[in-house]
């Protein structure tokens, strides 16, 4: 049995237990610290209530430590460990997977993991790219996560900057295992048959004509996401490519009324907000588009959005600060990579990126590009670390 410890049920997490249960033989026990996502609960970056539209809790175990209907935090910053170490002690765990060190739920979370005395493996996102320290902190937080690193048993990295995080933090090649960032793709229609079915109709749902050149943004709209760098970059493009421009926000936050301003000034911008919509409710929005853009400024540990775009043929353009970039991106084929809180250096991206839109070619390389980066290979990764540190597991044959 595996035991993962985890602040609350996550859209891209869930389906990997799952096909690690039934693809790879492992038994899953997920240690949820609270329901808010399941339950609903108003997420304060979008600024809008959110409870995922897909199925979270099945294919795997899962004990949940409170409820929000019973005063259970609503936040991932807010839930407690509170009854971990028996929760922890009723499953008897062969092993014990950790996915963060923040927030202080998951410190509690390896302090328990430790204490209980079963091999540990770690899988997270990591974060050296995505925020700038000064030394002292940079310093200490070093210290603290190569002491850490060296408790665990086997330590998984979801792309290229994780790998290189883990390897300048001391840990050993032969405790890394490639167990990739993905999502599931499950709730969508990615194909090109889906597109021509799709694409036309949803650019008349959105009032925008079959010649305009669509630039989508899926997120939360807030700073540290850059979105007003996306209107900023756009009202730097020629003229002609600026008037052929539809700028479409899925996604909610407090920086909408801003940008709703910014592309009103002169010169302006066609900006069309669509609101926040659920993972079933996505791929219309993706094959409408003719790019994607994420230019996030800080804590953009990978963007999962550049996965689901890829997976429906759309090229990207990204900030130097996106955790995927050196995986996900790559120039000419599947977008550019662009100077975060540059607007000219966005511009000159989404000008070559627009250039890359309606061919087939790109959109095949963009669904080839993330066929690394699916449920199953990421299930494979924790397969293969849990086979090794569990004597007589089966996971290493079935994994390899």
């Amino acid at each position: 049995m595996l035991a993962v410890i985890e602040t609350h049920p996550v859209q891209y997490h869930a389906p990997v237990y799952r096909a690690l249960q039934q693809l790879y033989g492992v038994p899953v026990t997920a240690v949820y610290g609270s329901d808010f996502s399941v339950a609903g609960a108003r997420d304060r970056e979008f600024g809008v209530p959110v409870a995922w539209d897909t199925d979270l809790l099945s294919g795997y175990s899962a004990v949940f430590l409170s409820r929000t209907s019973n005063g259970g935090g609503d936040r991932y910053d807010t839930v407690s460990t509170a009854g971990l170490r028996s929760a922890l002690a009723r499953i008897d765990a062969a092993a014990v997977l950790l996915v963060g060190y923040s927030p202080r739920f998951y410190r509690s979370a390896w302090f328990e993991a430790r204490r209980l005395g079963r091999p540990i493996l770690f899988r997270a996102e990591t974060s050296d790219q995505a925020n700038g320290r000064g030394w002292l902190k940079d310093g200490l937080r070093r210290a603290a996560l190569g002491l850490a690193y060296r408790g665990c048993d086997r330590v998984m990295y979801i792309g290229a900057r994780a790998r290189q995080h883990f390897e300048r933090h001391g840990v050993p090649a032969d405790r890394l295992v490639f167990s990739p960032y993905c999502v599931d793709t499950t709730p969508f229609r990615m194909d090109e048959d889906c597109r021509a079915q799709l694409r036309a109709s949803t650019r008349r749902q959105l009032g925008l004509g079959d010649d305009r050149l669509v630039v989508l943004y899926a997120g939360k709209l807030s700073h540290r996401k850059g979105v007003d760098l996306i209107v900023d970059a756009a009202r730097q493009l020629p003229e002609a490519v600026r008037d052929r421009v539809a700028l479409v926000f899925l996604g909610d936050g407090d920086r909408r009324a801003d940008l709703e301003i910014r592309a009103a000034a002169s010169p302006t911008v066609t900006a069309i907000f669509a609101g926040f919509q659920n993972q079933t409710k996505l791929s219309p929005y993706y094959h409408a588009a003719d790019l994607l853009a994420l230019p996030s400024r800080h804590s953009e540990t990978w963007g999962l959005v550049v996965n689901e775009a890829l997976h429906h043929g759309v090229p990207c353009v990204v900030s130097d600060r996106v955790g995927c970039a050196p995986d996900l991106i790559e120039a000419d084929e599947t977008g550019y990579v662009f100077e975060s809180g540059s607007p000219a250096s966005f511009a000159d991206a989404i000008e070559r990126g627009l250039e890359l839109a309606g061919r087939r070619g790109v959109r095949a390389a963009c669904r080839a590009r993330v066929q690394e980066y699916t449920v199953e290979r990421a299930a494979e990764g924790i397969a293969l670390a849990y086979g090794a540190v569990v004597p007589g597991s089966r996971a290493v044959m079935q994994a390899s």
